[in-house]
């Protein structure tokens, strides 16, 4: 199955992080993976894009309409990334309001659930787990694999904080679907 999947946030919520953590996941399943993203004004709290598709692709950009998948780590960023998404498409917003709207948008509060759980840091990896829960890209066996690796020479604390926060957003996106 092939899946284009844009990942939008600012500078220092972790968007690239969360692209590497699902591509590395993906690649480690024997997909093909491409990814690009541009960061240009990320360490002024600027906008942040990345483009991930899995599958048969020879381009890593994704073109207008055409995107499976929106995840929106800001509020902000869906009404100026949701274009991406194609007729059917999904979009997983972190959000608390219920003003924002769309057919396609699906509401997280990881925010919420990252204050609740005392796991600030880790609001991407609510992010993540809710992705996951909607577009079944890769297992969610295979990105707790890599938050391992990637937190290994991190506490047990640490490492227990961010499967939590995957794990948590992905159960509370599994309840909405």
């Amino acid at each position: 199955m092939n899946y284009q999947i844009v990942i939008s946030g600012v500078g220092g919520q972790g968007v690239l992080f969360v692209t590497r953590l699902l591509a590395q996941a993906c690649m480690d399943d024997n997909k093909r993976v491409l990814t690009s993203e541009t960061h240009g004004m990320a360490q002024r709290g600027g906008t942040v894009i990345s483009h991930l598709k899995v599958g048969s692709f020879k381009s890593p950009l994704i073109r207008p309409g055409n995107a499976d998948l929106l995840v929106a780590l800001k509020e902000e960023n869906y009404p100026q990334h949701k274009g991406f998404l194609r007729s059917g498409g999904k979009a997983i917003v972190n959000t608390a309001s219920t003003q924002v709207e769309g057919a396609d948008l699906t509401p997280v509060d990881a925010d919420a659930m990252a204050s609740r759980d005392e796991n600030l840091h880790s609001t991407n990896l609510y992010m993540l787990g809710a992705a996951l829960g909607a577009v079944d890209v890769c297992s969610l066996e295979r990105i707790k694999e890599q938050i391992v690796k990637v937190f290994s020479a991190k506490s047990d604390t640490v490492r227990a904080k961010a499967l939590l926060a995957l794990e948590t957003g992905y159960n509370h996106i599994s309840k909405e679907l």
